[in-house]
């Protein structure tokens, strides 16, 4: 049986306009300029550089008319995706508007597998045992561990490659690759790569006793016994720590450790600036790429003669349409552009009132509790706003460049009744943690006795939760001989 009714929902969408503005807000600088370059190549008529001044203020008055000329009926969206994100490239542009857009190009380097593959081939191997020594090497993580089972690689040889291999004849290939350098490499954990590093340095009775350890004690030694390694291997406390000490200046990731060198080290281009002059802030917006955007004056002109034309055909009217699709996108465009200078000059000028002391001195104890709502209410904008703009833009200070989120965080009270900044807190928990006595650290019980005794009176399991985010470990494994 059928049955009709009537229901009544309230429901809000976004006009593509303001999607385009959202998308605009959470760009960085980087980011931003090639979107503009980007529509500046896709749309006609939009260009860049200052506008002659002449008779142009005709164009508002000709794009709302033209609405009682165009006979066909069209909808914006149909031309306007607002699900499409392209990928940008990001580059570097740090020059002024009248210095040449010189860029420095990075050296492509060798490769860490290239690396290793330039060393196999100096070992005197047959034909198959260099197919192995090829596919061991390309088994190898970034960290330079093979973290794969030897039953796997074989089967992998068999299905991939056409070789049938035994079981021994893998490994044997394997011990020729852990002697490639860097020392370590090839390992399936941190124990196996470690007493490899070990076994190529000069022997010696403190590089005994530390392979020793790890072959037989690893895990008393990475949960830090010393007491039951000293016991164990009836040792003194000068051999253990002479022994430890060897181990500890060993490389647990030696595939990093190289292919690091050959990556480009990432540079963060400040949105903003804020300088001190005279005792007061200045803040700038970094727009020294940004040209300036106006409307094209031929694609204006051809939609005043297309409109000036009584008779108009189908491909006249086709025309029409596509021109005044471009000259509407040009227009909104250069709209978004300007009300995302406005949101992100407001949002940063807020945030640099409320955290005005710390502007002015760099010290990170003036740093006052903020989260995103009290910018939001104080700038009459939605939060979702404000964080677009504090998790993706950085701002160069006199104390360094910093992102925008680092300056939120939560309060809570002293001893004194105020409220104070969890990020105050935790700096000075890495304090006390870094002057402590690490042959007897503190445990969280007497973290919090410090911080007590400091005025803030805060529970353990918070203390534990700050010391995770600061990734410190725990008590015993702080502990040092």
């Amino acid at each position: 049986m059928l049955k009709q009714q009537l229901s009544q929902k309230l429901s809000q969408k976004l006009s593509p306009q303001q999607i385009q503005l959202m998308k605009l807000i959470q760009l960085p600088t980087l980011a931003f300029e090639q979107k503009i370059k980007q529509e500046l190549e896709e749309n006609p008529a939009l260009e860049s550089g200052k506008e002659e001044e002449d008779n142009f203020e005709d164009m508002d008055n000709s794009q709302d008319d033209e609405h009682e000329v165009i006979e066909t009926e069209f909808d914006v969206d149909e031309y306007l995706s607002d699900d499409e994100i392209p990928s940008y490239k990001t580059y570097s542009n740090n020059y002024s508007a009248d210095d040449d857009d010189n860029k420095v190009p990075y050296a492509s380097g060798k490769s860490f597998f290239d690396h290793l593959k330039s060393q196999i081939h100096t070992f005197r191997l047959d034909e198959e045992e260099e197919q192995i020594a090829d596919f061991l090497i390309g088994s190898i993580d970034q960290a330079g561990y093979i973290r794969r089972d030897i039953e796997d690689i074989i089967d992998d040889l068999d299905f991939t490659q056409s070789l049938y291999v035994t079981k021994e004849k893998v490994l044997r290939v394997l011990k020729i690759v852990q002697r490639l350098d860097p020392a370590g490499v090839g390992a399936k954990d941190l124990k196996e790569c470690l007493i490899i590093q070990l076994k190529r340095k000069p022997e010696n009775k403190d590089v005994k006793i530390a392979i020793d350890i790890l072959e037989n004690a690893f895990d008393m030694f990475s949960k830090k016994h010393y007491e039951k390694l000293k016991h164990k291997f009836k040792l003194s406390d000068e051999e253990l720590k002479a022994a430890i000490e060897q181990i500890e200046h060993l490389n647990p990731k030696p595939g990093a450790s190289y292919s690091s060198r050959s990556k480009p080290v990432d540079q963060v281009t400040p949105d903003f600036t804020i300088r001190i002059k005279n005792d007061e802030l200045e803040l700038t917006l970094n727009s020294r790429n940004v040209p300036h955007m106006h409307i094209s004056r031929d694609y204006n002109n051809m939609l005043k003669s297309y409109k000036e034309n009584a008779l108009k055909t189908k491909d006249q009217k086709k025309a029409l349409l596509f021109i005044k699709q471009k000259l509407d996108s040009a227009k909104w465009f250069i709209d978004a552009i300007k009300q995302r200078q406005n949101t992100l000059i407001s949002t940063m000028s807020c945030i640099m009132d409320i955290q005005r002391e710390y502007f002015l001195t760099g010290d990170g104890r003036n740093l006052k509790p903020m989260i995103l709502k009290d910018v939001a209410e104080k700038i009459d904008m939605d939060i979702s706003t404000v964080s677009r703009v504090a998790n993706s833009k950085y701002v160069d200070t006199p104390y360094g460049t910093i992102l925008i989120k680092d300056f939120f965080s939560e309060s809570m009270k002293n001893d004194k009744g105020d409220d104070v900044s969890t990020r105050e807190i935790k700096n000075i928990l890495q304090n006390i943690i870094d002057n402590e006595d690490k042959q007897n650290p503190y445990t969280d019980s007497k973290l919090v006795e410090a911080l007590k005794e400091k005025g803030y009176p805060i529970a353990r399991r918070t203390v534990a939760k700050y010391r995770e985010v600061l990734d410190i470990p725990v008590a015993r494994l702080r502990k040092e001989l």
